[in-house]
């Protein structure tokens, strides 16, 4: 029988696999590598993408508030508007505040009670005067409470008078002007 020498074809087939397996093992690491490699771009694409809308968000946020400063300007040039028309208002209801206050108390004082002093100070309103009885000063305070301007009247003191002829009472009287709400919900 003749022998055949399978060594060489052994190790031709032995250097054939291995070179299938080194080029196997390339393959794979190249597409490994070329897997990662996208898998990293992708992932880089979507950073970008996410870092830009962030920008986006972030400039848009900074317009948003510079409006949302801008209104709350002027919401307080609106609030300063509003108080000084209702300061405005105020004054121009007040303006003939001092003639009413005259025209009321000249209606609300009695025949036989005589004023000396009328003092003002804000809203509160302080008489001396002298009266003929007791009597008128009551009407006379019944009267103030029932105006609608005034409120609040109380009758301080009375010294009755022992040198005059007349016997005139000295009295000292305060009572308040009302607000203007209130003045204007009477008017109307």
């Amino acid at each position: 029988m003749p022998h055949i020498n399978l060594l060489s074809w052994r190790e031709a087939s032995r250097k054939e696999a291995q070179k299938q397996f080194l080029s196997i093992l390339f393959l794979v690491t190249l597409i490994s590598f070329g897997s990662v490699f996208a898998i990293s771009m992708v992932y880089s694409a979507m950073k970008d993408g996410q870092i830009k809308r962030n920008q986006f968000l972030t400039s848009e946020i900074s317009v948003l508030d510079k409006r949302i400063a801008q209104i709350k300007e002027l919401d307080k040039k609106k609030e300063n508007l509003h108080q000084r028309m209702r300061l405005i208002e105020e004054l121009q209801s007040n303006r003939n505040l001092g003639t009413q206050i005259m025209d009321e108390i000249a209606t609300v004082v009695s025949s036989g009670v005589y004023l000396t002093k009328l003092e003002r100070r804000d809203n509160a309103i302080q008489i001396i005067g002298k009266s003929e009885s007791n009597n008128r000063l009551s009407r006379m305070l019944r009267q103030l409470e029932s105006s609608y301007l005034f409120q609040g009247a109380t009758l301080q003191d009375i010294i009755a008078g022992e040198q005059q002829a007349r016997l005139l009472s000295d009295f000292n009287m305060q009572f308040t002007v009302k607000p203007y709400e209130q003045i204007g919900e009477v008017k109307q």
